[in-house]
């Protein structure tokens, strides 16, 4: 990230209010706008670091909240963090077993970004479906799913992926986006099934 965008107004209100990053905006955004979190869910955050998203889910939800990513996340009050590799299918079982029901799973995780646009896109949509085949192990019928990816020539098949899980399957661009971001949320509510071919 160039210092040309780290400190923008977004930013600055980030620092000023306490978040770990300006990414908790955009949760707050999709929470305003879709309602996804009920006040007594049980939540799961993939990709936590640095754990602004985790703050927001903390003032929601009464319920249990997890979060997990490779790297670690500093402490937070009443949120229970993993260091662990979403895409180890270990960590599905590890997670019912330390939540119990999930009736929600959200993920602002995104590659490290090498510059070349069809190379990025290919690695965002692969991890995005990493985080659709763990969501279909650990929801519960009825639940919810956002995560992040970024619009191009693959966005379709990763969105028409997501479409065979749940009832309602919706797109979403954050007004907390950086400028010129190909950036979009995935919001996908009322998960129906699960198979192994997520």
């Amino acid at each position: 990230m160039g210092s040309q965008w780290g400190r923008d107004r977004t930013y600055l209100r980030a620092v000023r209010e306490g978040y770990r990053s300006r990414a908790a905006y955009k949760l707050r955004e999709i929470q305003e706008r879709f309602h996804i979190i009920r006040d007594d869910d049980n939540v799961l955050d993939l990709g936590a670091a640095p754990g602004s998203w985790l703050q927001v889910v903390r003032s929601l939800t009464a319920g249990n909240v997890v979060g997990v990513d490779l790297s670690p996340i500093a402490p937070l009050d009443g949120v229970t963090t993993l260091i662990a590799d979403l895409t180890d299918s270990a960590v599905w079982q590890e997670v019912s077993a330390l939540m119990g029901t999930v009736n929600v799973v959200i993920s602002d995780a995104a590659p490290k970004l090498s510059g070349h646009r069809s190379y990025d896109q290919a690695r965002a949509i692969g991890l995005g479906e990493n985080v659709l085949a763990f969501a279909c192990h650990v929801l519960k019928p009825g639940g919810n799913l956002v995560m992040k990816s970024f619009q191009g020539e693959d966005f379709g098949q990763l969105f028409g992926e997501v479409r065979q899980f749940f009832l309602s399957v919706k797109t979403y661009r954050s007004h907390a986006s950086r400028k010129g971001s190909s950036e979009v949320y995935i919001i996908a509510k009322n998960f129906v099934r699960c198979t192994d071919e997520a």
